[in-house]
């Protein structure tokens, strides 16, 4: 597809994102050959000139690129780098974007990525009007979008004063990587998978986002925002959304958006009985948190979609900082078959249902669980897995990292994997009943799963994480990217 060439303006351009995401992601999509001819015009409130932002720009990179790169590739994509202070703009901004397409041309497509924190939007995207900057260009927006459903739709209200629907593109991250892609894959390229996506064949479906991480120097936009709007409306949700849907009838942005959309108009209000909150021991003496704080920084839920393929069907929600393990993880549990034909001593049936398993890493894994014999005289039964993992595979070096993905997608106006306003407005409303009304939270040591009531919450089911196996780890030899592994009890 050909693309016009890119005025890429990054608010916040020596923010922590920026350097840890962006402007990699930008010179790894330059070293693919997927940048067309672009310039990249950073703006933030540090007074530094041009030669100190590529310094920057250039260490950030160092650091956090996936590719290494030499000194002359470094030059020639450094010198489409600029730098505007914040104190300077709007004139300076509008300086810089004028002689952008002085030098790309008149076809020249603008594009603000807004890495600032939520509060700081509004006034980016005033100035983009004040300055004459809004006409055709496109703006990403980062998350979280509202705090509630008022406050979202305020924001959405001001945003389409500015820019229609169709240039903003609500990004998650989550949407933009390899393994919640290849659900849409599985699920609708395959005959063995399609006809059992529904209530007659799977149990329960969970979803589970852990951390290892605290909340480190994020303690003030943590405080405001907690577990639940940071990570649970932004990204479980939407991840929800990819595994729920129904069929599209075509693989283009406003098909695949309208299925995600009647998944959250079918998505039941929460229920705060149906919810445990928890905040880690020692998250009150965190630098910035108030001592008497009660922002959770653990969040498990029980929803249902209530339509025809999915009533029923409970979906498990969980994700928290300070846990066992990080992990991204969907679990897609099949229902037992009746088990009075096999011996009481077959062991059928001890380890839990079979399980369909999507690990949402760059590995992106996927793992299919079942019951079969183990060798020898009588019936006695294992748990087996089939994996697969991208890092087995002769592409493994090809696959994008989410961001880039995302990027080059808002760059040709495919909107497919950002959110909508009706989208993020629908979530709000679903979850207006916990926002009025949250259970207390529950202390969880660092380091474990959460709090204990979890168990209750799931309950006559259990938590796939921690796994009571691990992933296989790929050969270093490249392979066909399958093989068969014995769980482990």
């Amino acid at each position: 597809m050909d693309v016009p060439p890119q005025a890429i303006v990054i608010f916040g351009a020596t923010g922590d994102l920026a350097r840890r995401k962006l402007l990699p992601g930008l010179l790894r999509l330059f070293q693919a050959g997927l940048m067309p001819e672009f310039r990249i015009i950073g703006v933030s409130m540090e007074e530094i000139n041009d030669a100190r932002f590529r310094a920057i720009a250039e260490s950030a990179c160092r650091e956090f690129a996936r590719h290494a790169f030499g000194g002359e590739e470094w030059h020639e994509f450094s010198s489409r780098l600029s730098y505007v202070p914040h104190a300077q703009a709007p004139q300076a901004l509008k300086e810089a974007v004028d002689k952008a397409e002085g030098e790309l041309g008149p076809q020249m497509q603008l594009l603000h990525y807004l890495s600032v924190p939520p509060t700081a939007a509004p006034d980016v995207i005033q100035m983009l009007k004040t300055c004459g900057l809004s006409e055709r260009s496109r703006v990403i927006m980062e998350k979280p979008f509202g705090t509630d459903l008022a406050s979202a739709r305020k924001l959405n209200a001001m945003v389409h004063e500015v820019i229609e629907e169709d240039r903003v593109f609500r990004i998650d991250h989550f949407l933009g990587k390899e393994a919640a892609q290849n659900i849409l894959a599985l699920r609708f390229a395959n005959g063995l998978f399609e006809p059992i996506w529904n209530r007659n064949h799977i149990d329960h479906i969970q979803i589970d986002v852990p951390e290892t991480l605290a909340v480190g120097s994020r303690a003030a936009f943590y405080e405001k925002t907690g577990a639940f709007r940071d990570m649970v409306v932004t990204h479980l949700f939407q991840i929800l959304g990819f595994v729920a849907m129904e069929p599209p009838t075509a693989l283009a942005p406003e098909p695949i958006t309208e299925e995600k959309n009647k998944v959250f108009r079918s998505l039941q209000p929460l229920d705060p009985s149906q919810v445990v909150r928890g905040q880690y021991e020692g998250y009150r003496s965190e630098e910035g948190v108030d001592p008497e704080s009660s922002t959770e920084t653990f969040v498990a839920l029980r929803c249902e979609v209530d339509n025809w393929r999915w009533s029923g069907v409970p979906f498990y929600l969980r994700t928290g900082k300070r846990m066992g393990e990080s992990a991204r993880i969907i679990s897609i549990a099949f229902r037992e078959p009746p088990h009075a034909m096999f011996p009481e001593h077959s062991r059928v049936g001890r380890y839990g249902p079979d399980h369909l398993t999507f690990d949402l890493e760059e590995s992106s894994r996927v793992s299919l669980s079942f019951y079969g014999k183990r060798p020898g005289m009588g019936m006695v039964l294992d748990k087996a897995s089939m994996q697969f993992s991208l890092e087995e595979t002769d592409y493994h070096g090809e696959t994008v990292e989410a961001y880039e993905r995302l990027i080059r997608d808002a760059m040709i106006g495919d909107r497919t994997l950002f959110t909508t306003a009706k989208g993020i407005e629908r979530l709000w409303e679903v979850s207006e009943p916990l926002l009025r009304d949250p259970p207390p939270v529950k202390p969880y040591p660092q380091g474990s799963w959460g709090p204990s009531e979890i168990g209750a919450l799931i309950a006559p089911h259990s938590w796939r994480l921690p796994f009571a196996r691990r992933w296989r780890e790929a050969p270093s030899h490249r392979g066909n990217g399958a093989a068969v592994e014995r769980e482990r009890a």
